[in-house]
């Protein structure tokens, strides 16, 4: 297991095995002729998440974040609300206040566009077809990505978010949407409303 540990806020003191190396094996062709190695490693990347450690956080707790400008002096964005969360406000660039969304979305999310596909790219770990959808919310000036685990995407429709709270990954994937009305025995596996 990797742990990290906080200093003053700003320097982070890590402990565990991030880089681990397995000896290598040859590489024979057809006439048993040495043609390389294998070099196998198993790596431990770190993505800080700094100030969307809020958002990621709320995702595990059920709890859905945007921010809001509380600048009274930025002209274009005070009083807006934004989710995806953003750290600073895009019109004033002041630090955005952490909001929480999560009975906003349970009221207003609706479907604005979709996609269905069989690839989500590097890792394919949802499963398939994907239904990517883009939800919108009643006061929000911006519109969130995410996918929809469970129901047909159509334009207008009424979703809800659910949240993966048993086991989650701290990534955007703790975070799918349902129809409105959708059973809970219907949720996938670690999710909840």
């Amino acid at each position: 297991m990797t742990t990290v540990k906080t200093k003053n806020g700003r320097e982070y003191i890590f402990d565990g095995e991030f880089h681990v190396a397995t000896p290598n094996e040859p590489i024979r062709n057809e006439n048993n002729k040495l043609v390389g190695v294998t070099n196998p490693r198993t790596m431990t990347y770190v993505h800080s998440y700094g100030g969307e450690a809020t958002f990621f956080n709320g995702l595990s707790e059920g709890k859905l974040y945007g921010t809001q400008c509380e600048n009274p002096d930025c002209k274009d964005g005070y009083k807006t609300i934004f989710l995806p969360f953003r750290i600073h406000c895009p019109d004033c660039l002041e630090k955005a206040t952490p909001i929480d969304l999560t009975d906003l979305a349970r009221q207003t999310a609706t479907l604005h566009t979709f996609m269905t596909t069989m690839r989500t790219g590097a890792f394919n770990t949802l499963d398939k077809p994907i239904k990517f959808i883009n939800v919108e919310f009643e006061g929000v000036s911006t519109i969130l990505m995410s996918y929809l685990s469970v129901g047909d995407p159509q334009i207008g429709l009424r979703v809800v978010p659910i949240f993966r709270t048993k086991n989650p990954t701290y990534t955007i994937t703790d975070l799918s949407f349902v129809t409105e009305g959708t059973p809970e025995k219907l949720l996938p596996d670690g999710f909840s409303y």
